[in-house]
């Protein structure tokens, strides 16, 4: 049985998760000239740390079946 306490960490993690994307593409949104100026650095910067945020959720979440 998964710990109730993992789950609701992994929660927190994942709204401040959402929040820092907001902010990091308001942040390139704000000098930028066209859709291309933001979304290409937005997605080169954000990719990767939803990609590690994923896999540790996965690992944190995941049940042991030994």
């Amino acid at each position: 049985m998964m710990a109730w306490k993992t789950l609701a960490w992994v929660a927190v993690a994942f709204v401040l998760l959402l929040t820092g994307t907001v902010m990091v593409f308001e942040a390139f949104d704000r000098n930028s000239n066209s859709a291309s100026d933001t979304i290409r650095p937005f997605v080169i910067t954000m990719a990767p740390v939803w990609a590690v945020a994923i896999a540790a959720a996965r690992v944190l979440l995941r049940s042991d079946r030994n």
